[in-house]
């Protein structure tokens, strides 16, 4: 579902305004952002692009505090008219708080304060990965220009049927990437770590040159830097 609203205001001193895929300016991080910061942005603006959970946050507005569970790093989103703002650590008072893992889908341990609010911006914060396909090729397109990329990455999805697979880019050099359905999708579209997944299961076939680029590559994604 697509949704037009007006876009946040124009914001002043380190702060920059992340454009979604439809042009208009949904989420506004800290300029210098910290990996938090940057993983909720992400985070959020799948969910504006994709239309998850955007009727909830643009009904609510309001400051919500994001704690990671097990480290110091905190975020605070503040919510309105459809757009959100990301910005490091919590000062002062906010309307709700959410303590997150961060390492797994930002998926929520804990919340308080405002009930409606919280829960809006804890499903805005877990997206419905993307079909697998389109995962990779959209991580394809944000990655090929990487230096020492492989020329063709392939991805292969097992599944009750068999496996099923994708291919991009051209040449000799290429790279393979074997799991579920759902790890695919996890890894390309950053909401899971590449080394993280290769503990559950995912499978890499390529040297391990090619494994430290597309580490790289898996935190282009994840963080949209």
């Amino acid at each position: 579902m697509q949704t037009t609203t007006s876009p946040p205001a124009p914001v002043t001193g380190d702060a920059r305004v992340v454009i979604d895929d439809t042009g208009d300016a949904r989420v506004v991080i800290d300029d210098d952002a910290t990996p938090i910061v940057r993983l909720l942005g992400r985070t959020l603006r799948d969910s504006f692009r994709t239309g998850h959970a955007v009727d909830a946050l643009e009904r609510l507005s309001g400051s919500v505090a994001v704690r990671s569970h097990n480290t110091p790093q905190a975020a605070t989103v503040v919510v309105g008219d459809g757009a959100a703002t990301v910005t490091g650590g919590v000062t002062g008072g906010t309307d709700a708080a959410l303590v997150v893992d961060l390492d797994s889908r930002v998926a929520v341990v804990a919340s308080d304060g405002d009930p409606l609010l919280a829960e809006a911006v804890r499903q805005a914060l877990y997206p419905q990965p993307p079909a697998w396909r389109d995962a990779a090729a959209r991580f394809w397109d944000l990655t090929r220009g990487i230096r020492g990329i492989p020329d063709v990455l392939v991805a292969v999805a097992l599944g009750p049927d068999g496996p099923e697979e994708a291919h991009f880019g051209a040449g000799p050099d290429t790279y393979r990437i074997v799991g579920s359905a759902d790890q695919l999708a996890g890894v390309f579209t950053g909401a899971d770590y590449l080394l993280s997944a290769l503990e559950h299961g995912l499978r890499v076939q390529g040297t391990l040159s090619q494994l430290s680029v597309m580490t790289a590559a898996s935190w282009k994604v994840r963080f949209d830097v």
